[in-house]
């Protein structure tokens, strides 16, 4: 069930809010005053579930590079693609949504993990990571900004990330697919990091690219 908690004129207005008060998602104008949708998002460090609605279909390609996205209205809005909207966001929040149940903040994590650093809780969504790779009792998972030390295996983390973004490269690698930038011989490159490619993964990992 959807609880409106407030309605904003602008995009100041709503961050202000944002400031104080945490949501599950964000019903968000792309033609705003001040700022447009899409520089909003970006000005939230951990932006809840997104859906945009506009007028103007020219701004579909741009809205999906965004994690946060769940879906793209537009305007007028009939009530069955209204509906779909709805039941794209209890699949983005399975499974508390999914069975009636609202939740905790703490149930809703499918899209992130929490990982123990000097005894604080850091989040972890999967846009954010891009390598995860074995050092001996502890793993380094390397973000887009940060590199963290856990005490952790590589088999323990496997099996809490989606097999639909992440893979398993080589025995003492993991790798978020979305993040390949490019492939040759036996490696991959992630941002300036190049990983190699076990032989035995190989195969599992070219059918799950979208080759040309």
């Amino acid at each position: 069930m959807l609880e409106m908690v407030g309605e904003f004129p602008n995009a100041v207005e709503a961050l202000k809010y944002l400031n104080l008060h945490s949501v599950d998602v964000i019903f968000l104008d792309i033609q705003m005053p001040f700022l447009t949708g899409m520089d909003f998002i970006q000005t939230l460090k951990n932006p809840p579930k997104v859906v945009l609605t506009t007028s103007d279909k020219a701004f579909a390609i741009e809205a999906y590079e965004y994690e946060c996205i769940v879906d793209y209205l537009v305007k007028p809005i009939h009530p069955e693609r209204f509906r779909k909207t709805i039941g794209k966001l209890k699949n983005a929040y399975q499974p508390a949504m999914a069975n009636g149940d609202s939740g905790t903040e703490e149930d809703m994590v499918e899209d992130s993990l929490y990982i123990n650093i000097d005894k604080r809780l850091i989040k972890l969504h999967w846009g954010e990571i891009l390598i995860i790779a074995a050092k001996g009792d502890y793993i380094e998972i390397k973000t887009i900004t940060t590199t963290y030390r856990v005490h952790a295996t590589l088999r323990k983390i496997k099996e809490k990330l989606p097999d639909s973004r992440f893979m398993q490269i080589h025995r003492s690698y993991i790798i978020n697919l979305t993040k390949i930038i490019d492939i040759q011989d036996n490696s991959v490159l992630i941002e300036r990091s190049v990983i190699p490619i076990s032989r035995s993964h190989r195969p599992d990992l070219m059918q799950r690219l979208n080759l040309l």
